[in-house]
């Protein structure tokens, strides 16, 4: 398996030949993230929304009734404080032959998923305008950063920060995508 992105988009225009493009962007940008962090497999989902999903998303996960310009819902497990998924049924999911390709993972059908990235549009956005750079150099900040939040990065201390925005920038340095 391969390092993938599938994306939804959730907002009422809904996806257009623009975000086809900026899919194949943040594709390329997964690649140089993942071997940047020597990730190789796994499958990042990211949604597409506006101010408004966003806030929902904000409120019910983190207890902050205000719109946000990405959230990072993590799969792995050594990625932090992410609350833990549990899930309750069986699953029957199987391949063309019936049988699990792969017994180690036959229980569990989520274990390819690293996670989720949220993305609000809209503050993507304003906040491209305000800091005066392209709106593919933004959206592609804020999904590295939701990235690497996925693989347990954080910027709690100002040691941390500087850590994470470093390897943010060197990963959309290699994109081709700076201030």
């Amino acid at each position: 398996m391969t390092l993938s992105l599938e994306w939804i988009d959730e907002r009422e225009d809904g996806a257009g030949a623009q975000e086809e493009a900026w899919m194949e962007r943040l594709e390329t940008l997964l690649k140089i993230a993942g071997e940047a962090e020597g990730v190789e497999s796994g499958i990042v989902t990211l949604t597409l929304t506006d101010d408004e999903g966003i806030q929902t998303l904000n409120r019910q996960y983190r207890g902050l009734d205000k719109p946000t310009d990405v959230l990072s819902f993590s799969m792995v497990e050594s990625a932090g404080d992410e609350p833990e998924v549990r899930f309750e049924d069986e699953y029957e999911a199987a391949g063309e032959s019936g049988e699990w390709e792969d017994a180690d993972r036959a229980g569990d059908p989520f274990s390819d998923l690293l996670g989720d990235i949220v993305i609000s549009v809209p503050r993507a956005e304003a906040q491209a305008a305000e800091y005066g750079h392209s709106f593919e150099r933004e959206l592609g900040f804020l999904f590295v950063h939701g990235f690497l939040h996925l693989l347990g990065y954080d910027h709690d201390s100002e040691a941390d920060e500087k850590r994470m925005f470093a390897k943010q920038e060197e990963v959309l340095a290699k994109a081709g995508l700076t201030r």
